[in-house]
C-alpha cells in the first residue's frame, strides 16, 4: 500500500515538474519541421544526396524522354508512365514524352530519381498530397513541373539536455 502511495506522488511530482516548460508539440497541418533540400541522385558520384522523399518535381528542359524512370519503377509499383505531351517541346526531347506519376500507386523508394541520369527527376518536401478522389492523384508532367508551395511557418527546434529527464 506504501508504494502505491509513493508512486502516485513520484507521477504527480514528475507531471508538476514540467508545467512550466514550454511544449515541444508542433501542430502538424501550420507547423512544418525544416528538412533537407530536394532528394536527388548523382549519378556521376553513384551517391544520393539527401533530402526528403515527398512529391517529385520535373525538370522539363534536362528531360529527354529516356524512360529511365519508367523502367525502375516498373517491378516495384507501376507508378511512372511516360506519356506524349505536344504542347511542350525540348530539343533533348523530340518524342515530347515525359513521366505522369500516379501517387495512388507510388510507394515514395526514390528509385526513379536515382535511375534518371539527366538529373531531370528529384523529390520535394511536399508529403501532404491528400485527395478525395484517385483522379487527383494522378500528376502529369506539366503539375509535376511546379514546385511545391510551401506556405506553413518552417520550425527550427533545439533540444536542452538540463530540462529533459528520465527516471
Amino acid at each position: 500500500m506504501a508504494n502505491v502511495i509513493t508512486g502516485s506522488f513520484q507521477a504527480l511530482w514528475a507531471a508538476l515538474r514540467q508545467l512550466p516548460h514550454k511544449r515541444m508539440t508542433m501542430q502538424y497541418p501550420d507547423v512544418q519541421t525544416q528538412m533537407a533540400n530536394y532528394y536527388t541522385y548523382d549519378p556521376k558520384l553513384g551517391v544520393a544526396k539527401a533530402g526528403y522523399k515527398g512529391r517529385h518535381i520535373l525538370w522539363l528542359d534536362k528531360c529527354t524522354g529516356c524512360q529511365l524512370c519508367s523502367i525502375a519503377c516498373e517491378n516495384i509499383s507501376q507508378a511512372i508512365e511516360m506519356v506524349k505531351v505536344p504542347t511542350v517541346v525540348r530539343p533533348q526531347n523530340k518524342k515530347s514524352l515525359f513521366p505522369q506519376v500516379d501517387y495512388a500507386k507510388c510507394v515514395f523508394c526514390g528509385f526513379c530519381v536515382d535511375a534518371c541520369p539527366f538529373y531531370a527527376l528529384g523529390m520535394t518536401e511536399d508529403f501532404n498530397l491528400v485527395s478525395t478522389s484517385k483522379k487527383a492523384l494522378l500528376y502529369s508532367p506539366e503539375k509535376l513541373a511546379v514546385p511545391p508551395s510551401d506556405t506553413r511557418k518552417k520550425v527550427e527546434f533545439k533540444i536542452e539536455k538540463e530540462e529533459a529527464f528520465h527516471d
